[in-house]
C-alpha cells in the first residue's frame, strides 16, 4: 500500500472505529468480543483496501466485513461465549430502562445469529432493507423474512412487549 492509500485508510478507520465498535458490541454482546471483531475487520479491510475504495460505499463494505467476521466466528468449532465485565460505551443521555435493556439483550442472544444481525442492522444501525441485504450478502426477501421471524420470536420471548407498536419511522412496505 502506498503512503497516500495508507493515510486514507488510517483516516477512515479513525473516523469509523466508534460506530463499528458499537455495531460489533450489539452483535457480539460484550466489549471484549466487539474489540476483537473490529480489529479483525480492520485487518481484513487493510488487506482489501483497493477493493473497498472501489466499492460504492466504504462504510457498507466495512460493515459487511464486520458482520461476516462475526458470523464466521460463530461457525468455528472452538467458539464459545466468555462473559466479562463490560465497560459502558457512553454515558446515558437520559433515563434508561436497564431491566428492559437486559431483557432485550437476553432475548437477542437467544435468536439465531442471522436474525440477530438483521435486527441490529435494521433497527439499531438504521439501515434500510437493501443496505441490510448488501451488508449480509443476501437477498432483500431474506432480510424481510428474517426480520419478520426475528420480531415474532422476540414477541414470544418478551410477552410484555407483544403489543408494542413498530419502531418509529418503520415503513412496513419496505420491510
Amino acid at each position: 500500500m502506498d503512503p497516500r492509500q495508507r493515510q486514507n485508510y488510517e483516516s477512515y478507520i479513525q473516523g469509523r472505529v466508534t460506530s463499528l465498535r458499537r455495531t460489533a458490541y450489539r452483535l457480539a454482546g460484550s466489549w471484549d468480543a466487539a474489540d476483537d471483531l473490529v480489529q479483525d475487520t480492520f485487518v481484513k479491510l487493510y488487506l482489501h483496501w483497493a477493493k473497498a475504495t472501489a466499492a460504492r460505499s466504504i462504510d457498507a463494505y466495512s460493515r459487511r466485513i464486520l458482520v461476516n467476521t462475526f458470523l464466521e466466528q460463530l461457525r468455528r468449532p472452538w467458539y464459545r461465549r466468555v462473559l466479562s465485565v463490560a465497560t459502558p460505551p457512553d454515558r446515558p443521555t437520559g433515563a434508561v430502562d436497564h431491566d428492559g435493556a437486559l431483557d432485550l439483550r437476553a432475548a437477542l442472544d437467544r435468536l439465531a445469529a442471522g436474525q440477530r444481525a438483521v435486527l441490529i442492522l435494521r433497527y439499531w444501525e438504521g439501515l434500510d432493507v437493501a443496505e441490510t441485504a448488501e451488508a449480509l450478502g443476501c437477498s432483500v426477501g431474506t432480510v424481510k423474512s428474517q426480520t419478520s421471524a426475528a420480531i415474532g420470536r422476540l414477541r414470544r420471548l418478551l410477552p410484555e412487549y407483544a403489543g408494542v407498536a413498530e419502531p418509529a419511522g418503520t415503513d412496513r412496505s419496505t420491510r
